[in-house]
C-alpha cells in the first residue's frame, strides 16, 4: 500500500503534484494543442471555457467520491442514477408539493444519501461485491426517478433553485467555487485525517487493517455515503442548471467518473491514488468531451472513444501494479 502524505492534494508541494502527474499534464496539454489546431479560437473562447467548467463540475463531484470508493477497493455504479433521482425529487418537492427550495434540496439529498447508506451497509456487512450491489441500486435509483417523474421533465420556476448553478462571481461561474470546496474537502479527508489513512489501509488489505484496529465497516459505510452525497449535490447543481429534474439526467455519468479516477492513477485494486490525479483526470475527460462535441462527433463514437480511454487506463494500472509486486 502506498500512502501519499502531507500536501493537501496528496504531495508535499505544488512541484511534487506536477511531477507525480507529469504524464497527465502532458496528455492535457497535447489535447489542448490538438483542440486548438482543429477548432481554432472556438476552443479557447471564454464562453466555451465557461461551459466546460459548468459541465465538468458534475463529474468532479462524482470523481471525488469515486476516488475514495475505488481506493477502498470498491466501485459505485449508482452515482449517475442518484443524480437523476435527487434532481427529480428536488424539482418535484418544489413544483408539486410546494416545499421551500432549501427544505426540498435537503430532503432530496437525504434520500440520495440513504441509497449510499444501503450500498455501504451491504458492502460492509456481507460478502456481496460492491459491483453487484451498486449495479442493483443503479437500476433502482433510475427506476425511482422514472416513476416519480412519470418519465416527464419536472420544470422548476423557483429563483433560488435556479441561482444555484446560474450565479457568477465576476466572470467566473459559481461552479468553480463548488469544485474548489469539494476537491479541498476530499483532499483533507484523505490526506489530513485518520479516516483517510484508514481508507487507504482498508483498500490495501482489509484483513490486516481490521487486525490493526481499523473499523473497516464504519470506513466502508462512510465512503459509500460520501459518494452518494456528492452525487446528490451534483444532481442538485445539474437540475438547477437545466431549471428542471429529469429521469435521464446522469446517464453514463458513472463511466466518466470511473474513467477520470483510473486515468488519474488510482488503482482499481485499492489502497493507492490521489485527489490531484483525479482532478487532472476530470479535466482530461472534460476536454475530450468538449472537443468531440464541438467537432460534431456522433454520441455513439464518443462512447467508443471513452471506452478505449478507460481500457487504456485500466491496462496501465494493471501493468503498473504487476511491476510493483
Amino acid at each position: 500500500m502506498k500512502e501519499k502524505k502531507s500536501g493537501i492534494l496528496g504531495s508535499s508541494s505544488s512541484l511534487a503534484v506536477i511531477k507525480n502527474n507529469l504524464g497527465l499534464l502532458i496528455a492535457f496539454l497535447v489535447l489542448c494543442v490538438g483542440a486548438t489546431a482543429v477548432l481554432g479560437d472556438t476552443f479557447f473562447a471564454w464562453k466555451n471555457f465557461s461551459n466546460v467548467i459548468k459541465q465538468l463540475s458534475t463529474n468532479m463531484f462524482l470523481a471525488c467520491g469515486m476516488t475514495l470508493v475505488i481506493m477502498l477497493g470498491g466501485i459505485d455504479l449508482s452515482v449517475g442514477s442518484v443524480i437523476a433521482m435527487v434532481g427529480c425529487f428536488a424539482a418535484g418537492f418544489i413544483s408539486y408539493l410546494g416545499l421551500p427550495s432549501g427544505a426540498a434540496i435537503l430532503l432530496a439529498i437525504l434520500l440520495g444519501a440513504c441509497l449510499g447508506l444501503f450500498n455501504g451497509a451491504v458492502a460492509a456487512f456481507t460478502t456481496i461485491p460492491p459491483f453487484i450491489i451498486t449495479l442493483a441500486t443503479m437500476n433502482i435509483g433510475r427506476g425511482i426517478a422514472r416513476v416519480y417523474s412519470a418519465t416527464k421533465t419536472i420544470t422548476v420556476s423557483d429563483s433560488f433553485f435556479k441561482s444555484i448553478a446560474a450565479t457568477y462571481v465576476g466572470p467566473i461561474p459559481i461552479q468553480v467555487i463548488y469544485i474548489v470546496i469539494v476537491v479541498a474537502l476530499t483532499a483533507v479527508i484523505l490526506n489530513r485525517t485518520q479516516l483517510g489513512r484508514h481508507i487507504l489501509a482498508t483498500g490495501g488489505n482489509m484483513q490486516a487493517a481490521a487486525y490493526s484496529g481499523v473499523n473497516t465497516k464504519v470506513v466502508t459505510l462512510f465512503v459509500f455515503v460520501y459518494s452518494s452525497i456528492l452525487a446528490s449535490l451534483a444532481g442538485i447543481i445539474s437540475s438547477s442548471r437545466l431549471f428542471s429534474g429529469t429521469h435521464t439526467a446522469g446517464e453514463s455519468a458513472e463511466m466518466d467518473a470511473i474513467a477520470a479516477v483510473v486515468l488519474g492513477g488510482t488503482s482499481m485494486a485499492g489502497g493507492s491514488g490521489s485527489i490531484s490525479g483525479t482532478v487532472f483526470g476530470v479535466f482530461i475527460i472534460a476536454i475530450l468531451n468538449n472537443i468531440m462535441n464541438l467537432y460534431g462527433i456522433d454520441a455513439s463514437w464518443q462512447y467508443i472513444v471513452k471506452g478505449i480511454v478507460i481500457m487504456i487506463a485500466v491496462f496501465i494500472d494493471y501493468f503498473k501494479s504487476r511491476n510493483e509486486k
